[in-house]
């Protein structure tokens, strides 16, 4: 192949382009959050990746130029929690010198985001910051994270990430009936006015260990109806194809949130993400049960040439429409850890 040939962008089956990779730096966290890596699974003699067995840096680095080739334009980083994985900043100095990289965000519970931390990640190229909070009382928070972790720790995280100045920073909370609806309209008001964009996420059957069920599902409506009763929302259009939340606005110039409904409002028609697992493994859809040993096939000494022929040949098949399909007995089926591909 010559490598100075004009790259095509790489179409699905369905269509889709592809634009987004999703990256698991580790499989490790500093939580143990119920609905992600639940203690009785992830306890004492649970077995975490090698250093050896993850993907190095300069590995992640060849993907994604390789990747940049078939269409990728924004990267995300993610876990468990990304960082615990040291010198972070190294790996995304690298990224960022990827010329057709135009976004680099991180997926974070921020508990390790001190303001030296998110002032070194912001030099090192790092764009926006997504932090996962999931209530505002110790009591709630305490009870999803499982580790004793404080309301606190994570919203000085956050203070710590808007100081440094990233393009954005979103707070992301997963919505569980029985867990912490009667947190839905506190965070709204919290985060009003804030400039930070607080998105809602319907609780997901990623994974087979979080003992989802269609009952614990608040649906994205039902939370725009008890936040709208208090702070009224207007709907407003999206910033791209494909964005994955819907986007409302406070109509007193609040600002904005977001929902994400994949399991009552499907989006998978307009789904451009491919996930990279810690381990190496490639899926095209979250809630897939296997994926591509592209580590392995890295390892086997493969050419830049013979990777992004793979890479175009895989998402060429790709079919994956899962939300738009589920039914009770796909949600029994095996399906990769959300702590493995970082959602």
């Amino acid at each position: 192949m010559d490598r100075n040939d004009a790259p095509t962008v790489a179409s699905d089956a369905l269509g889709r382009n592809i634009h987004d990779l999703r990256i698991s730096v580790t499989d490790r966290c500093n939580f143990r959050c119920v609905y992600c890596m639940p203690k009785e699974v992830f306890g004492r003699g649970y077995r975490f990746l090698q250093k050896k067995e993850l993907l190095s840096f300069e590995e992640i680095e060849r993907i994604v130029r390789v990747f940049a080739r078939l269409g990728v334009r924004k990267i995300r980083l993610t876990g468990g929690e990304p960082l615990v994985r040291s010198e972070l900043e190294l790996l995304i100095e690298k990224i960022a010198a990827v010329d057709s990289i135009h976004d680099i965000s991180l997926t974070t519970n921020a508990a390790l985001l001190s303001p030296k931390r998110a002032r070194s990640l912001r030099s090192a190229g790092l764009s926006r910051v997504n932090v996962s909070l999931d209530a505002l009382d110790d009591e709630t928070f305490k009870a999803v994270n499982d580790v004793g972790v404080s309301v606190q720790k994570v919203l000085d995280g956050i203070s710590a990430a808007a100081d440094a100045g990233f393009d954005s920073v979103k707070v992301n909370m997963v919505v569980k009936r029985g867990m912490n609806e009667h947190s839905i309209v506190p965070m709204a008001r919290y985060f009003h006015g804030t400039g930070q964009i607080l998105r809602f996420i319907e609780f997901m059957d990623v994974g087979n260990t979080n003992r989802w069920h269609n009952d614990a599902v608040i649906t994205g409506a039902e939370i725009v109806d008890s936040i709208s009763a208090e702070l009224p929302l207007e709907s407003i259009e999206p910033n791209y194809k494909g964005e994955v939340a819907q986007r409302w606005r406070y109509q007193d110039g609040g600002g904005e949130i977001g929902v994400i409904s994949s399991v009552s409002q499907p989006f998978c028609g307009d789904c451009s993400r491919v996930r990279l697992s810690a381990v190496g493994k490639l899926y095209t859809c979250l809630f897939a049960a296997n994926g591509f040993n592209l580590l392995e096939f890295i390892r086997e000494g493969k050419s830049d040439a013979e990777i992004e022929l793979k890479l175009r040949s895989l998402w060429s098949r790709r079919r994956d429409r899962y939300s738009e399909t589920r039914t009770v007995e796909s949600v029994l089926l095996p399906k990769v850890e959300m702590s493995h591909i970082g959602g």
